[in-house]
């Protein structure tokens, strides 16, 4: 398998590079949530609170080298507004990708575009595929990952973010963030069903991004 690079113009579909081959259907298309992607992605929030916390030591700091309140809450204010700066270019960012980023699913494959410069469009043909497993997240997302076969790789630089957390010799294409993950999941399942490959198996009680998919043979045993 291989990245192959298109411009959206010459897409008759966006998301997909040319038109569908005869006898492939589009089943759905859809994009992560940009606020996961922020939030689990990026981990926006971990970098507001140490933002944050420095603000408040810098505060503690100034008041106890005898400073004036008014002194402290500005040294304090500084770092605040400091912190706002990485804060916006990493949550205009998470927007970006989420709008550069396009999930698709056939009756023959899983087709993942991502970028935001210069979007790079990568398929998975269904025969690839060796498990599929979701992750449902805390913050009501979830995200679909597939394991593919041996003999076929992808690119983790290529794919990033949608890909599966702390995988990075196997690397697993993933539908991050997906705000309807269950049902598209069930949708997959479906399909693989249908090409007589292995269903999804939902992983019960996943910690956030940290879902290990199990094979169907042993989820079906």
């Amino acid at each position: 398998m291989r990245a192959t690079f298109n411009e959206h113009e010459l897409e008759p579909t966006p998301g997909i590079p040319g038109r569908l081959p005869d006898g492939e259907v589009l089943l759905w298309q859809g994009r992560p949530g940009w606020r996961s992607i922020a939030r689990r992605v990026l981990h926006l929030r971990w970098i507001a609170v140490y933002f944050a916390l420095l603000a408040f030591w810098r505060g503690a700091t100034l008041t106890a080298d005898g400073a004036e309140l008014e002194e402290a809450l500005a040294g304090a204010g500084f770092l605040l507004l400091l912190g706002l700066v990485p804060l916006a270019l990493l949550g205009g960012w998470a927007w970006a990708s989420a709008r550069g980023t396009t999930y698709s699913i056939t009756n023959r494959r899983l087709i993942i575009q991502t970028g935001i410069a210069l979007p790079i469009t990568i398929g998975v043909p269904f025969s690839a595929i060796s498990s599929a497993a979701l992750a449902r997240q805390a913050d009501g997302t979830g995200d679909l990952s597939v394991a593919l076969l041996p003999e076929h790789r992808v690119s983790w630089i290529a794919l990033w973010p949608s890909t599966r957390p702390w995988r990075f010799g196997r690397v697993e294409p993933t539908l991050r963030a997906l705000p309807d993950a269950e049902a598209v999941a069930g949708l997959l399942g479906r399909a693989l069903a249908a090409a007589s490959l292995a269903p999804v198996q939902p992983v019960p009680n996943a910690a956030p991004d940290r879902a290990s998919p199990r094979p169907a043979a042993e989820a079906m045993a």
